[in-house]
C-alpha cells in the first residue's frame, strides 16, 4: 500500500509470505488471506512519520475457530515502540477474520513500515 504525504511517499506492506507457528499449522491459502486483510487496515503512526522512523515488526496473531483475534504477541521489534505499538493492536482493528479450516491458530506476520 503507498500513501503521498509531504511530498513523502509512504510504503505500509504486510508481507503476504506470513509464517505459521508449527502447532497451529494452517493453509497458506488462509495465511495469505489474513495477512491481506490485516495490510488493508494498517496505516503509518503520524508520530513516526515525524520522527523518520521505518521498521519492520513481526507480530503473532492468535485467531480462535471463530476468526476473533484472540491475542498478539511481539515477536521481533522494529526499533521504534510507537511502530510497535500499532502493529500490536493493528489486527483488533480489523475486527473478524477468515476463520481457520483447521481450528485455532496463530499466524506471524511481518508488518513493514518504510518512508520514501
Amino acid at each position: 500500500m503507498f500513501a503521498k504525504i509531504s511530498g513523502k511517499t509512504i510504503v505500509v506492506a504486510a508481507i503476504a509470505a506470513a509464517t505459521i507457528a508449527p502447532a497451529f499449522a494452517q493453509p497458506a491459502a488462509w495465511q495469505q488471506a489474513v495477512a491481506r486483510q490485516i495490510a488493508s487496515k494498517q496505516t503509518y503512526p503520524r508520530a513516526a512519520q515525524m520522527r523518520g522512523d521505518e521498521g519492520t515488526v513481526k507480530v503473532k496473531v492468535y485467531v480462535t475457530a471463530s476468526g476473533a483475534v484472540e491475542k498478539t504477541e511481539l515477536v521481533a521489534p522494529s526499533g521504534s515502540s510507537v511502530l510497535d505499538r500499532e502493529a500490536l493492536a493493528l489486527p483488533s482493528k480489523v475486527g473478524t477474520l477468515p476463520a481457520p479450516p483447521g481450528g485455532p491458530a496463530a499466524v506471524i506476520l511481518p508488518l513493514t513500515y518504510k518512508l520514501m
